[in-house]
């Protein structure tokens, strides 16, 4: 249940409504949008304001600027790719806020019109929320719509910020992924199963004690297992392993015990001579690795178990990738695992970050019930944390 004001609570004609987008996309080296998916996610949103005779004022930051303007992280290639997908003119301004774009926007811009600001990150404000930075693109609107759950967790100026100077409601892909995730927690079909993978436990610790309330069975993969297997006395070699973790996995699997969750760990590994695609490798047995190879992802007997616990779900939760599926050489756990999920008749959540490459990888994009736009933000929503950028939106 989202307990959020949308756009479709407010009246937003004749309006000119400020859009939080997530247009974080990946880039070539010639400054080409090379997955177009966090663009087309915007789209509904975006259609139904214009529709509505609204004037889109769109803001997104991209990638990691140093709080300046850098030429390769302009919006310029997200304006061009929205617009080819979109079949309208979208004009790009070069800054995040000026009198001149303000006065574009009151006197020339007509309803039904969109424009896109420069990246947001180019100015120190954003991310420290500055209120006076905040104020500045509140004047350019009467609205404001935060539609980038892939930020929602960052209280930032163009999140949080702006929330407290105009009416604030959510766009349709916000609504979607907070309805989808609350449903994990709240009313999942039985048996819930989650499928946790990546290389660090400390990465997962919040989410892993959420979900041992919530699971039936949790699947563990990836690097973090080592920290678990060592937990348990076995030799894991050079695997990667965060001994500072290695009370916390011990207890996990105590906790695990005491609700009563089915927790599975890998019976089997295959390692590596060395950490690289054409290393010599082997499938060993977890009592058997090698004191100088290291693991590279869940073994062949534990793909077995996992998928016959996968085919026994209503439910899944995925985040995070079995193995070190970035070389082709280590990367069929990854894939045998993912592709059990997408053919399950289960309700199948994705979280995003490694996993949504492992998807692309292994082309299984539109295999699964949901995925997520937003990696960090679906994982804290998952650890039970209200998300800033959800919380500043007004309430039904």
């Amino acid at each position: 249940m989202f307990n959020k004001k949308t756009i479709e609570d407010i009246d937003v004609s004749g309006k000119k409504v400020l859009v939080r987008v997530d247009f974080n996309v990946p880039l070539d080296s010639n400054l080409n949008v090379t997955d177009n998916t966090r663009i087309k996610l915007a789209i509904p949103t975006i259609n139904y304001l214009t529709n509505k005779g609204a004037k889109v004022i769109l803001m997104s930051h991209l990638g990691r600027p140093k709080d300046a303007p850098d030429d390769k992280f302009r919006l310029d290639p997200a304006a061009k790719e929205l617009e080819k997908l979109i079949g309208k003119p979208v004009k790009k301004f070069n800054e995040t806020y000026s009198e001149e774009i303000k006065d574009y926007i009151n006197d020339k811009m007509q309803f039904g019109e969109i424009v896109i600001l420069e990246n947001l990150r180019f100015n120190p404000g954003e991310k420290k929320n500055d209120p006076e930075f905040a104020e500045k693109l509140s004047s350019l609107a009467d609205i404001y719509v935060n539609d980038a759950f892939g930020a929602a967790h960052r209280a930032h100026a163009s999140i949080t910020g702006v929330a407290s100077f105009l009416p604030a409601v959510a766009g349709f892909l916000m609504k979607k992924e907070v309805e989808v995730l609350s449903s994990l927690l709240e009313n999942p079909a039985r048996p819930f199963t989650a499928v946790l993978g990546g290389s660090k436990v400390s990465d997962k610790i919040l989410v892993i004690q959420n979900l041992l309330n919530k699971v039936d069975c949790l699947i563990l993969g990836g690097g973090m297992t080592y920290t678990f297997l060592k937990a348990q006395g076995y030799e894991i070699g050079k695997s990667i392993c965060e001994d500072d973790q290695l009370d916390y996995a011990s207890n996990m699997i105590k906790a695990a015990k005491e609700n009563k969750v089915k927790l599975l760990l890998p019976i089997d590994i295959i390692v590596a001579k060395e950490f690289k695609d054409d290393s010599d490798k082997k499938n060993v047995n977890i009592n058997e690795i090698p004191s100088n190879w290291e693991g590279m992802g869940i073994g062949q007997k534990t793909v077995r178990m996992y998928k016959e616990e996968i085919a026994k779900a209503k439910t899944i939760f995925w985040n995070g990738p079995m193995g070190v599926f970035e070389f082709d050489n280590f990367a069929e756990s990854t894939k045998e695992i993912a592709s059990a999920i997408a053919e399950s008749n289960a309700v199948t959540v994705v979280g995003g970050g490694d996993t949504l490459a492992a998807i692309k990888k292994f082309k299984l994009e539109g295999k699964f019930s949901h995925v997520s736009s937003g990696g960090g933000a679906s994982m804290e929503f998952l650890e039970g944390k209200v998300l800033p950028g959800v919380a500043a939106l007004l309430d039904k």
